[in-house]
């Protein structure tokens, strides 16, 4: 079975803009194609799959590809450190994953918790790992139409509360200076700062009140 994937038309559309300064709208759709991957990655990782005929294309090179590859591995260092808070995620949050209103509420209810104090790129890639823990629940649970509405939900949310930060920080390609490199291969790397301090921020945004459905 073929996994999620983005066509390749759309991904060279998002990775052109990284040789000049994004738009709002541009900056979305690059954060739609970047959890597109983290979603994808998760699935495989998980022993799932889910297919759409528009997604069977393999992603391309380039700076987009990079800037994944550098949130694959920070969610991999986050998802390390926390091992059970992005696991069983609606089970967490006690929703129903058959409404698709369920589903965006909760998903920007902890959207909204997560930034609460600020946006760090720590916070970031939590936000990609709860979109994707949340995304590998939906497609165990036989709802994999749920997967475009999380990829939807995270792009809205993009669009009203981090594109601003983005823009500041001239795009998402800010995100690799989060890792230092000791070979090409991206065999061994540190957090810089990336990883923000978890405390009560974890402990907080899997106990948001959603209303009763």
């Amino acid at each position: 079975m073929e996994v999620l994937r983005r066509s390749s038309v759309f991904a060279a559309e998002v990775m052109e803009v990284f040789d000049r300064s994004p738009t709002d709208k541009e900056l979305v759709s690059q954060a739609k194609a970047l959890c597109r991957d983290y979603i994808n990655s998760r699935l495989v990782r998980a022993g799932v799959s889910w297919s759409k005929p528009e997604y069977n294309v393999p992603v391309p090179g380039g700076k987009l590809a990079e800037v994944s590859t550098i949130l694959l591995r920070l969610g991999d260092e986050l998802e390390y450190i926390r091992p059970n808070v992005y696991r069983n995620i609606a089970r967490q949050l006690n929703i129903s994953l058959h409404s698709e209103t369920v589903v965006t509420d909760a998903f920007l209810a902890v959207a909204a918790q997560i930034f609460t104090a600020g946006i760090t790129w720590g916070k970031v890639v939590s936000l990609y790992a709860v979109a994707a823990g949340l995304a590998v629940d939906c497609v165990r649970h036989a709802q994999p139409a749920m997967v475009h509405t999380i990829v939807d939900c995270l792009g809205e949310f993009v669009r009203k509360t981090l594109v601003t930060w983005l823009k500041r920080r001239g795009g998402w390609a800010d995100i690799t200076k989060c890792v230092v490199n000791t070979d090409p291969n991206l065999r061994s790397h540190w957090l810089v700062a990336a990883v923000c301090s978890f405390g009560h921020f974890l402990k907080a945004i899997f106990f948001v009140l959603l209303p009763e459905r």
